[in-house]
Parts: C-alpha cells; structure tokens; sequence
C-alpha cells in the first residue's frame, strides 16, 4: 500500500481544522440572554415594549406653608411616571422672587430625575425647598392613591389630608386605605412646643385608633385637645375625600353595570390676600353635580364679599364643570382663590 506523504498529512488536518472552527462559530447565536442574566445585566425589551400602566394626568399636592410663603407642587404624571413637575404656589416678593425664580426650576428637575421626593435642597432656598418636597410628596402620595384605585379596591392607599390650622399651631393627617377601610391613621403635623407637646403626645395617638375605629371623621373630641382634634377631624375627613367612591371602584354595582359612582373631592387650601379659601366638589358621571366653598375669607367686609360671590361662583363651577370660569367683580381675590382650589380637585378627579 502507497503511505501518504507527511506534508500532505499536515495540509489536510489543517484544512480539517479550521473548517471545524468557522462550523461552530456559525452555530454560536448572536447574543446570550442567560450570561447577560447571569452579569447581572436585563435582557433587552423588545422593540415597542410599553412601561407598566400607571396615574395619567395632573396631581396637585397640598400647599405646604413656609416662613417665607406657600409652596405647592402640580405634577404630569405618564403611566405612573413624572413626566413634568411646577411650582403652582412660591415665595414672591422682595428677595423671594430672586430666590424662587432660581430655586423653583431646579427642584422642578430634581423631581422628575429622581421621580421621588428625595431631593436635595437648593443651597440658599433652604426654607422652599423644604416646602417644595413636603407638597411633592402629598401630590405623590395623591398619585399612589389614584394608581390604587385602578387596579382594584383590595390595594393599600396612602392619602394625606390638607393642613388645618389651628390657634395652636397646624394638624395633618396621613391615612392608609384598605378594602374601603382605614387600615392606619397617623399625624404627619400636629401643634408643637411647651404645653402642646404634652397635649399631642396624649391625644394624637388616641385620635388615631378612633379614625381606625370608626372608619370616618365622625370621632369624639379628646378632652382638653379642643383645638388638636377639631384639626385633626378637619384633616382626616379631607384625606377621606380623597379617596375614590367606593373603595375604589369606578363603577356602581347593581343590575345598571355601568352607573358612574359618586365622588366627594376637596381641593387644596389657596391663600389669598384676605383669608384661605377651599372648594369641595361632588363629581357624578365625570361632571360636577355639586360645589361649595369649605372655607372662605371672612370677617369685615369680607363677609359681604364672600356671601355675594361664593354662591356665583358654585353655580359656574357646576354650569362650567370646570375651573375655568369668570371672576366675580368686586372679588377678585377670592375668585383666583376659588378656581385655583377647584382645579386642585378637579386634579383629584383626573380632570
């Protein structure tokens, strides 16, 4: 038998060899989503992938009082993310305006870029800053209760009521919701320093197992915490107005199916020149069926002016169903007041 010459041999194993190497180099996919996994890396979405639903539309927060003024947050929510974030309410004059206008817009981006109130503060506008995270976190909170909302009246939500004022100082209360029930209460603000400590530390924590208890703002005064727990119920039934009708659910049962619930919303408190004003509305079948004014300015002449205009003005609301509708002359004030605390509820309504 002919035995084949070495070198010829080696040529052919080489030949062999590199065709078994671009063979498996052609097998090999082209990218590896269980070692991205295993790195610690996500796979890539695919291409269209939407994010998770989530609240649309605007929240306002609540005005959160600062030495210098008020500060108060609306945010543009996307599928329960903060697609944009303003100042609806801050310090103004003298050095404020220089102070705000520097501040406002840089707490406006930290809001969406950490979609969180946790912010930093401003160097030099320690005092909005402050105020612009308090009233962001109540617009985020306002959010996270819509968002409940939606996906089911068995999920946990967190309201926070507005800021009550009393002679001894503010109270505010901070529910969670369950199943259409009050699971927890708490007093996120509530009247400090020499004799109110003692009175806070002993009557707040029994208001809060009375709002628990009850399941409503229809709790006893504590005695000897007059003014805390008039506070304290006027803040509690304000984060109750937050909540969705019927736990939760936007459609009343019955043999209709598709009856549109009842739904009882209070705006944030707007501070005018002449006192607080404060609108609560009841939305039916997402027109408003009903507005009041829950506090207006009063006192001297402001009592003539806020019997004369607030009536007019609950009859627009209503005829409008919405917030923009005509001043009435002679109340300037009370009307910009008016509308700015029931766009804050239609905000609620996500209108």
């Amino acid at each position: 038998m002919r035995k084949s010459h070495p070198v010829r041999r080696a040529v052919l194993a080489g030949a062999a060899t590199v065709s078994g190497i671009v063979l498996l180099l052609s097998l090999k996919p082209a990218s590896d989503p269980g070692s991205a996994q295993a790195a610690g890396q996500a796979p890539p979405a695919a291409a269209g992938q939407a994010p998770q639903g989530g609240v649309n539309g605007a929240v306002t927060g609540d005005a959160a009082q600062t030495q210098y003024g008020a500060v108060q947050v609306r945010l543009t929510m996307a599928n329960g993310k903060i697609t944009q974030a303003e100042a609806v309410q801050a310090p103004k004059g003298g050095r404020s305006d220089q102070i705000t206008a520097s501040s406002v817009p840089r707490l406006n981006q930290a809001a969406v870029a950490a979609q969180s109130a946790d912010i930093d503060a401003v160097s030099g506008a320690t005092y909005t800053s402050a105020g612009y995270k308090k009233s962001l976190q109540s617009a985020l909170d306002k959010a996270k209760a819509a968002g409940g909302a939606a996906q089911g009246s068995g999920n946990a939500q967190t309201l926070t009521g507005d800021v009550a004022q009393t002679e001894y100082g503010p109270v505010q209360v901070r529910i969670t919701v369950a199943g259409g029930k009050i699971t927890k209460a708490e007093a996120v603000q509530a009247p400090k320093g020499g004799r109110s400590d003692q009175i806070t530390a002993s009557s707040v924590p029994r208001l809060n197992q009375a709002a628990v208890a009850t399941g409503s703002a229809e709790i006893d005064a504590v005695s000897g915490a007059t003014y805390t727990s008039a506070g304290y119920k006027k803040s509690l039934q304000s984060a109750l107005d937050k909540a969705p009708a019927g736990g939760g659910s936007s459609q009343a049962a019955g043999s209709g199916g598709g009856q549109a619930q009842t739904q009882t919303l209070t705006g944030s408190v707007a501070q005018t020149q002449y006192g607080p004003v404060q609108v609560r509305i009841t939305v039916a079948g997402g027109k408003i069926t009903k507005a009041e004014a829950v506090q207006a300015p009063k006192g001297g002449r402001s009592d003539q002016i806020t019997s004369a205009s607030v009536p007019r003005l609950n009859q627009a609301a209503v005829a409008a169903g919405n917030a923009q509708i005509d001043a009435v002359s002679g109340a300037t004030y009370t009307s910009a007041g008016y509308k700015q605390s029931l766009q804050s509820a239609l905000d609620q309504a996500g209108g």
